[in-house]
């Protein structure tokens, strides 16, 4: 969509000026409990609080220092010498990241050595910013292989430099810093670039958004730090500068959500994480500016992410290649992205939404995403983590230490230290919202009364939740207990999911050991009266085994259900069967399941127990052939026993499950090549036991250059590994291995080359040559080779699993 240069500078400028609505003391009713009145105290969330301070933290840091990222700093303020490291221009927010996450801590007990660091940091980063505010090493220290992303001059590459996107995290990082500590040497930092950033850009400036939405929450936190309307305008001319192309700038389309304007948008489509982002950045300058117009577009695509596009787990993104949305109920589940990244960025959102609505459905989202795919991001010692999360693994899958792109593992540096923010929220009157259960201590001021709130509880491993309220004086208030969708029957608030079974249990709410009706008010349970010391709330939310399915158009996942215990969604994995294979196991729905804990098993766990039957092949023909005993662990719980199968989905029925009799892959595919000799024997099975000279193989004969051969599936596959062997022929005229070779998929009709980490394609002669990579679902699988000049190749047998 275009507009004429005229009209769009007046609209702008209208936005600009501020004329949107009151400011922020005017318009927000809730507020989320700081951290400074908050202490999680011990059990499931305060033990992952620990392994946050004591290891995941230092860890980011360490991790930094060891890539070059803080030197970078150092180098660009010529307190050192050297190059820039790191590989995207974006990797200073993994140092930003990782100080708004120290920050939280330290708002949480005394750390005078933690304290001290930030201080050493902080130093660091103000010496590489420019005396005009400018803040990016990325450009002061002038890598040359980083050129082609930052672009040659300052904000000349604004779809991939990422500029406007470090900005926002910095300012995100002085924030915390600043409320944490009082100090103001980062947030001067903040404040002198986002200056720049306001001379920069606007209606009489650069006309453009950032690539990558970030700035705009950070923009935010500045507005409501200082009060100062230029950061707040800045927030809304970046996200009215998005669908609007021109001045020389072409738009980036819909991956960059770039596609329409943002108050036109109903659809989430293009990179999750950036658009997880925009959606909490429209609701909360919306709520700030008075302008419900943006809130609404926020609610609009939420309500298209949470009724077609949202996996059972909380995880956003169902495409690796451009980490993005699929279309409406397309959620595959070996293939599944889910990027940690999208899951901290959705409780982000869902919480921004909640606190503007004081609806409880945007917690019961935000309670999905953080109890599963988000803590799955993460293991249970704090060190190792998932980029992807993966509903369905054939056992290729395990965290990493680190990553080229760490925005993930520094992203959980400064989530997991925020937790208890999201616990406790109060309203302008008399209300406390008690948000998300953990056992926990609050203090919380409803005007010259100090209440203490005390909750214990063993969620999510039991359903019962004790609060203890005690006013410094006795008084009138309402308390608002949040009761989880899935307590009365609804997994989430759209029709995506469905329990199969209605609960028989009902939820129950007693005060002094009085019962008091469970009267739902958007989503919470309201108790108002004359509190007194001491008094007690009990609420009890029966946790039976549930069994999930999914809306009827969601092909991935018909013939199958997903196992449910309260907020937990659960998994079948290699260790808890007998054989190790979990794929070719379906569950009948009259089976009977037992949930019971275990202390001793991945921290602490309750397991589901039940027998389902296994599947193997009679002709061509699927059918159970006898009983298969199995537990369920939490999902987030996988991957911490070694490598194997994995799987949310449970087949229902034997058509539904994967015998490991079943015909492979490429046996069932039809190939095709640029060339060549012998097609057949890429897929004939035969694969010898050495270097057979009688076997068949398919060959190109020399005087290629670029060669490739092809399997087109029967249907759509999810697929991350292939295995080929290479002929051995060492005659003179004879074959020999490429010089290179790649595997591509077929990604909505375009040749993608698959995401291979190893970045090794194996060319050991007769020797099976494994190549794992990232799972993409694709009707197509290409393997494109380079010839060595003179000679054609061979390949014995070519295996995709």
């Amino acid at each position: 969509m275009k507009t004429t240069k005229a009209v769009l500078f007046v609209l702008l400028l209208a936005g600009w000026v501020g004329g949107c609505g009151d400011d922020a003391g005017n318009r927000e009713r809730i507020r989320a409990l700081p951290l400074d009145q908050v202490e999680v105290a011990g059990g499931f969330w305060g033990d992952r609080l620990e392994t946050s301070r004591a290891v995941t933290v230092p860890y980011a840091f360490e991790r930094c220092a060891e890539a070059g990222l803080i030197d970078n700093f150092a180098i660009a303020g010529g307190l050192k010498a050297g190059e820039q490291s790191g590989v995207y221009p974006f990797d200073d927010t993994d140092v930003y990241k990782t100080i708004e996450g120290a920050a939280y801590l330290l708002n949480t007990g005394n750390a005078p050595q933690l304290d001290h660091y930030l201080d050493s940091l902080i130093t660091l980063i103000a010496a590489a910013q420019e005396p005009d505010g400018y803040l990016y090493t990325a450009r002061r220290n002038r890598p040359e292989w980083l050129a082609r992303r930052s672009g040659e001059t300052r904000w000349s590459k604004l779809s991939a430099s990422h500029e406007l996107y470090n900005a926002g995290h910095l300012y995100e990082a002085a924030v915390a810093h600043y409320q944490a500590t009082g100090k103001r040497t980062l947030l001067e930092v903040a404040l002198k670039n986002a200056d720049l950033i306001c001379e920069t850009f606007g209606p009489h400036g650069i006309h453009s958004p950032p690539g990558h939405q970030e700035i705009e929450i950070g923009l935010a936190k500045l507005f409501r730090v200082t009060g100062e309307r230029k950061y707040l305008d800045a927030a809304l001319f970046f996200l009215d500068q998005r669908g609007y192309p021109g001045d020389g700038r072409a738009s980036w389309g819909e991956y960059a959500q770039d596609h329409l304007p943002v108050l036109q948008q109903n659809e989430a489509v293009g990179h999750a994480v950036r658009l997880a982002y925009m959606g909490s950045a429209l609701e909360e300058v919306g709520v700030l500016s008075g302008d419900r117009r943006y809130a609404d577009a926020s609610e609009r695509l939420w309500e298209n992410v949470v009724g077609k596009k949202f996996y059972i787990t909380g995880g956003l993104g169902s495409v690796g290649i451009g980490e993005r949305f699929a279309g409406n109920y397309d959620l595959p589940n070996k293939s599944a992205y889910q990027e940690t990244c999208t899951a901290i960025a959705n409780v982000f959102w869902n919480q921004r939404l909640f606190l503007a609505t004081g609806d409880a459905r945007y917690l019961d989202v935000l309670e999905r995403s953080l109890f599963n795919t988000l803590l799955a991001g993460v293991s249970l010692e704090g060190n190792r983590f998932f980029y992807p999360n993966v509903l369905a693994s054939s056992g290729h899958h395990e965290r990493s230490a680190w990553f080229s792109c760490n925005c993930c593992i520094t992203n959980m540096s400064r989530f997991m230290p925020s937790l208890g923010q999201y616990l406790y929220a109060i309203d302008e009157g008399q209300q406390i919202y008690v948000s998300q259960y953990a056992g926990s201590r609050a203090r919380i001021m409803l005007g010259e009364n100090e209440v203490k709130l005390v909750q214990q509880t063993k969620y999510p491993w039991d359903g019962d939740v004790k609060l203890t309220v005690n006013p410094a004086q006795p008084a009138e208030f309402e308390i608002y207990l949040r009761i989880p969708g899935w307590a009365h029957n609804q997994p989430l608030p759209s029709d995506l999911y469905h329990f199969l079974y209605p609960a028989k249990d009902a939820v129950t709410l007693t005060v002094n050991d009085q019962p008091v009706p469970v009267e739902l008010n958007k989503g919470f349970a309201l108790i108002r009266r004359r509190w007194n010391p001491g008094d007690r709330v009990q609420l009890t939310l029966p946790m039976p085994v549930r069994r999930v399915a999914a809306h009827e158009q969601v092909a991935a996942d018909r013939g199958r259900v997903a196992l449910q215990r309260g907020p937990l969604v659960y998994c079948l994995e290699w260790p808890d069967v007998a054989d190790g294979r979990v794929s070719d196991l379906y569950l009948p729905d009259d089976a009977p399941l037992a949930a019971d804990f275990r202390p001793g098993l991945l921290g602490g766990v309750t397991v589901i127990s039940g027998s389902g039957q296994q599947v193997r092949m009679e002709g061509e023909t699927k059918a159970a052939a006898g009983e298969k005993a199995f537990q369920a662990i939490p999902y987030y719980a996988w991957a911490h026993r070694g490598k194997g199968e994995m799987e949310v989905w449970i087949a229902d029925n034997p058509a539904a499950a994967l015998p490991a009799d079943a015909p492979p892959i490429a046996r069932q595919s039809r190939s095709s090549s640029s060339g060549g000799e012998n097609l057949s024997a890429l897929n004939d099975g035969i694969v010898p036991a050495g270097a057979d000279a009688e076997a068949p193989y398919f060959s190109w004969p020399a005087g290629g250059d670029t060669v490739w051969v092809q399997y087109d599936f029967p249907e759509m596959q999810e697929v991350s590994e292939v295995r080929v062997r290479w002929l051995a022929d060492q005659a003179p005229q004879g074959y020999r291995v490429p010089r290179s070779w790649r595997i591509l998929a077929d990604i909505d009709g375009r040749w993608e080359q698959v995401y291979n980490p190893s970045r090794t394609w194996g060319t050991d002669l007769e020797q099976i040559n494994s190549v794992i990579f990232e799972t993409v679902r694709t009707p197509s699988l290409r393997l494109e080779a380079r010839l060595r000049s003179g000679f054609g190749a061979a390949i014995r047998e070519w295996e995709v699993y």
